[in-house]
Order: C-alpha cells, then sequence, then structure tokens
C-alpha cells in the first residue's frame, strides 16, 4: 500500500473517468499513459466500469487503475478482480474500510469533515480523499483540518481544474488531487484521445511547476 501511495504522489493528478463504453477504454488509457499520466481512477457508475477496468490493466499492465465511487462490498470484490489496484469511494463506510483492509486493498475513503477523518485515522489509514473539495470549502479548509493531524495526507476531487490545483498541490498535506478536466466525457465518446493526450501533457506539466521538478 506504501508503495502505491508513493506512486500516486509522483504522478500528482489521478484522472477521475466516466466510461459509458468499454471500447473507449484503452485508447484512453492509451493517451493517458502517452500524455504522462500512467493511472485512472475508474468510477463504478457505469455499466461499463468494471469492464474497463480489466481491459485497461490488461493493456497496460504498468499503469496505475483503480475503481472510484464503489458503495458496497461487492463492488469491491468486482473492481479487485477486474484488475483495479485501489479503491475510492466519495465517503467513508466503515464496513467498506475495514473490508479492504482485511483484503490488503488501498481504499481512499472520502472525508468532509474532522469526525470523518478520526474514523478514518482510527482505520490506520494514513490518505484520504477530500470530497468535494471545493463546494466543502476548498484548500483553505484542507489546511484549517489538516493541522490536527499531522500524519493525514489528502486526495481533494471535486471542482479541481488547471485555475485552482497548483496550489493545492503546492501545500505539503496534498498527496494528489483527483480531476476530470483532461478526460471529459464528451471528448472521450467523440473519440478525441489526441486532445486527452495534450491535456494531460498540460496537467503533468502544471504538476512539475508546482511541486517545483
Amino acid at each position: 500500500m506504501k508503495e502505491l501511495l508513493e506512486r500516486i504522489g509522483e504522478i500528482g493528478i489521478v484522472p477521475v473517468v466516466v466510461l459509458n463504453d468499454v471500447k473507449d477504454a484503452e485508447p484512453l488509457a492509451q493517451a493517458l499513459c502517452d500524455g504522462g499520466l500512467p493511472c485512472a481512477e475508474v468510477t463504478f457508475r457505469t455499466d461499463a466500469a468494471e469492464e474497463s477496468i480489466r481491459r485497461m490493466t490488461e493493456s497496460f499492465p504498468d499503469m496505475l487503475v483503480g475503481a472510484g465511487t464503489v458503495l458496497t462490498i461487492d463492488q469491491v470484490d468486482r473492481a479487485v478482480a477486474a484488475g483495479a489496484k485501489f479503491i475510492v469511494s466519495p465517503g467513508l463506510n466503515p464496513k467498506i474500510v475495514k473490508y479492504c483492509n482485511e483484503k490488503g486493498v488501498l481504499i481512499i475513503p472520502g472525508c468532509a469533515n474532522p469526525s470523518d477523518v478520526e474514523q478514518a485515522i482510527e482505520n490506520g489509514l494514513s490518505v484520504v480523499k477530500f470530497f468535494p473539495a471545493e463546494q466543502a470549502g476548498g484548500l483553505n479548509y484542507i489546511k484549517a483540518i489538516a493541522a490536527p493531524y499531522t500524519g493525514l495526507k489528502f486526495m481533494p476531487t471535486g471542482g479541481i481544474n488547471p485555475k485552482n490545483v497548483r496550489s493545492y498541490l503546492a501545500y505539503d498535506k496534498i498527496l494528489a488531487c483527483g480531476g476530470s478536466w483532461m478526460v471529459k466525457g464528451d471528448l472521450v465518446q467523440a473519440g478525441e484521445f489526441d486532445k486527452v493526450r495534450e491535456l494531460v501533457k498540460e496537467a503533468v506539466e502544471i504538476v512539475k511547476e508546482s511541486r517545483g521538478k
């Protein structure tokens, strides 16, 4: 788990992907890898999610593919069986967190207040998703609640875009940011994977600039 978290931290931006058709999974994965972000959080909001994860992980075994919007233990099992290397949820469900811990599966649950954060710490987690980031108070809120929890890092998701991501990434308590602006549904559905690749390249440059690399 530590190694996975380190990889996510190095990547800096986790593309949050919604796929409606499995045929888009491999060309999208190719565009992400070619652009320099070999990572994807494929949300379990669609029927295509499970098979999309399978195709991505089989065709790009070095890619860090996770499952997002995971709400049930059954979804955890299906995502992991398909090849997902990590699980992300919009909120903190203690039952799912405990199950993932028992199975040795990295889970990054959503937290939006100190009570959520303390549940995460109680379950031995060192990284939580902050969701919905901008709507819940943004970077200033993260800084305010991060102060008492010195060993914890955050992965803000929700409302993150090229205009505000730099300030998030510059804060040392941010492991990475989740974002969808480079993998928008209309681009994917239109098959504009060259455009996706270019947006991904721009995102990679933002990470480098924000972290002085």
